[in-house]
């Protein structure tokens, strides 16, 4: 498959800006692969598609307040930085983004805060936009992670054009968000509420949870026609024994196991064993699933609604059908669901 099977109208109008009122009650698509029907559904719907101990695998990464602003030193020119990945704790580098790009050089200071007690200096060019940092801050190593918190902002993705509100730092972040180091959340999970949640451990549902840190690696563009060429950024990625333990119960009893997000999909698949059971898992992956492929873990996935060619609606199209998927779209766009981050939801059994 290629690039342009991809491509598809997308309106601007239906890229979500706000969250739904209520979380559970998100729009959900409901496809059947093996009827090849698709309903109109609520999220909360969900629990009627689930039977005691089927498995709802969920990725408990925390988005922490990725996006700072600062001045440049002698200009004052203000410039944001996305602060993508921690190199060393020690010596406080990390890896980021700078915008506006062009007027950061190595050997520029940064100042952060009203006191400027936050500093940092600019030590390696790697990329047109990325760039390392080494922070410079009089404290402790914990003294400085809470001034990098209190000073940064929610990262909410880009085609969002509105500024940051206080609500974002709660509903940018699913309800049972544990292990900080996400850059963007994973957003099928942003659909979950603590009511629906309960509902759905009462019924018998079994929950399992793995930790795979988003990074902008996932929403990186593919310019390549041909897809066997794009390269992922690799992610973090931690399967537990026990995570491992309940989904393998699942797949032995034959129940659905549901990967909720492409984030969960992706490390289910980076840690499959020869006789397709999952792994313990710690590491890094890469991996880029696209049509055609096999899936060895799960039978079942709740995901948002992607933009064209992206590597998510790459991934989707692999475990429902490309048609299908492409029929599926059709309607969501032709029905005005919301696509993106904030957007509704779809189920695929």
């Amino acid at each position: 498959m290629k690039l342009s099977h991809f491509n598809f109208d997308l309106p601007q109008e239906l890229l979500a800006e706000y969250p739904a009122e209520n979380r559970d009650e998100s729009r959900l698509m409901v496809l059947n692969r093996k009827e090849q029907t698709i309903e109109h559904k609520q999220f909360k719907d969900l629990i009627n598609y689930f039977e005691p101990n089927d498995v709802m695998v969920v990725n408990n990464t925390k988005v922490f307040p990725a996006r700072l602003y600062g001045n440049k030193e002698k200009t004052g020119a203000r410039i944001e930085v996305f602060l993508l990945r921690e190199l060393n704790s020690e010596t406080r580098l990390w890896d980021v983004l700078v915008d506006p790009a062009r007027k950061i050089r190595i050997g520029n200071k940064l100042y952060f805060g009203d006191d400027e007690s936050l500093v940092a200096e600019v030590i390696d060019n790697t990329t047109s936009r990325g760039r390392t940092l080494r922070f410079l801050y009089d404290g402790s190593y914990d003294e400085f992670r809470q001034k990098l918190t209190d000073l940064g902002e929610t990262p909410l993705p880009k085609y969002i054009k509105r500024d940051t509100e206080p609500e974002d730092e709660e509903r940018y972040q699913t309800i049972y968000a544990k292990n900080e180091g996400a850059v963007a959340a994973p957003t099928a999970g942003l659909h979950f509420s603590k009511h629906l949640m309960k509902r759905l451990e009462i019924k018998g549902v079994d929950f399992a949870e793995i930790t795979l840190h988003v990074g902008l690696g996932t929403f990186n563009p593919v310019e390549v026609e041909d897809l066997s060429k794009h390269k992922m950024d690799s992610e973090e990625a931690y399967v537990t024994a026990h995570a491992t333990n309940i989904i393998n119960s699942g797949i032995e009893n034959k129940k659905k196991i549901c990967a909720v997000g492409t984030t969960v999909m992706r490390a289910l698949e980076s840690s499959v064993s020869s006789e397709n059971t999952l792994n313990e898992f710690r590491g890094w992956t890469n991996k880029f699933i696209f049509p055609p492929y096999d899936f060895s873990i799960a039978n079942c996935m709740i995901t948002n609604f992607h933009t064209p060619k992206s590597t998510l609606l790459m991934m989707v199209s692999a475990f429902a059908g490309h048609d299908f998927i492409k029929e599926a779209y059709e309607q969501a766009v032709k029905e005005k669901y919301k696509f993106y981050s904030y957007g509704d939801a779809m189920l695929i059994i």
